[in-house]
């Protein structure tokens, strides 16, 4: 009896032992756990990571099950508006090794193409990925890039319709642009080419500076220009206040693609919903993480696209906003 007990007293030592080899044998040491985090880098010209944008894709990440510190780590550099600064972001890639690179601007895209062929690149808000030469199609865009686009070059043309329904008496309008972007450049061609159809007149002015956009109003008043169209960009974001301020003191309306600025003054702002783009691009980074190739996932197109019109704004200027834009619009600032 004595021996039948020891033996079970052995057995269960035993069966311990081995439950215990095993646990210890799936334990990940704290170093490999480590490794497993994901490393993001977010490059933006013009968000900040204390952005709308910037909340919206952390909120993303986390609808997809990612907690930030456990399972991602996002680095995020903000080039304050200034497109010569974005090659900075990728001088210490090599040390930095992110998982997926986040791109906001087609010149950050850009800069990313040329920095890796390698690293995954998720687009958030990119012009013309395809005109720019970043893809050879949506549909499959092949090598390391894939996102989405927020066809503002596309837009452009729209947007000078909506200025000309908005003040059916608009004939002379100025279009501001910075010339140092290819989309920008695409969509000063679309305007050119619209304008006579829609019934306006364009006066084109270039600008890559504050100094310089103070310049090109300086004179501008509603007795020699009807209405102003800013050509979007990352760049033209960070001026956003500087060029309203600027707007208002000249009494001319503007039209943008900016909601934010228009929630703010901008007359009408006609574009797709930033930090929802952000979000989305949020669910291309899961699916990266989880084994997705970037060249194999679709570019998607905005289906949605949102009109605000600022009607304080156009109360200020002496403007009448026609019923027809009125019920259009997504949202009206009263």
């Amino acid at each position: 009896m004595r021996a039948c007990r020891l033996q079970k007293r052995c057995l269960i030592v035993l069966a311990w032992a081995a439950l215990f080899a095993a646990v210890s044998h799936l334990h990940v040491p704290a170093a490999d756990a480590a490794d497993k985090v994901a490393r993001i880098q977010v490059v933006a010209v013009s968000v900040s990571d204390q952005s709308e944008e910037a909340k919206a894709f952390r909120q993303g990440l986390r609808d997809a099950g990612y907690a930030e510190g456990r399972d991602v780590i996002i680095e995020w550099w903000f080039g304050g508006g200034r497109y010569e600064r974005v090659p900075d972001a990728f001088a210490d890639l090599n040390q930095r090794k992110p998982d997926v690179i986040v791109v906001e601007s087609t010149p950050a895209a850009l800069a990313a193409k040329r920095a890796t062929s390698t690293v995954p690149i998720v687009m958030a808000l990119v012009s013309d990925p395809v005109g720019s030469g970043l893809v050879t199609s949506l549909a499959r865009p092949g090598a390391n890039i894939t996102g989405l686009t927020n066809q503002t070059v596309d837009l452009a043309a729209k947007r000078l319709q909506m200025l000309k329904e908005a003040i059916p008496g608009a004939r002379r309008v100025v279009v501001i642009f910075n010339p140092d972007t290819l989309p920008n450049k695409l969509m000063t061609s679309h305007l050119r080419e619209a304008a006579p159809g829609i019934g306006v007149q364009l006066r084109f002015i270039s600008v890559r500076g504050v100094d310089e956009l103070r310049s090109a109003f300086s004179g501008m008043s509603r007795s020699n220009v009807d209405a102003l169209l800013i050509v979007d960009d990352a760049f033209m974001t960070t001026l956003g206040d500087e060029f309203l301020q600027l707007g208002m003191k000249a009494r001319l309306p503007i039209v943008y693609a900016h909601k934010p600025l228009a929630r703010k003054g901008v007359l009408l702002s006609y574009a797709v919903d930033h930090p929802a783009m952000f979000r989305h691009a949020a669910g291309y980074v899961d699916k990266i993480l989880k084994g997705a190739k970037p060249g194999d996932l679709p570019i998607e197109q905005p289906t949605k696209f949102e009109l605000v019109v600022n009607l304080k704004t156009a109360k200020a200027l002496g403007i009448t906003i026609p019923q027809s834009i009125l019920l259009r619009a997504d949202e009206v600032i009263k």
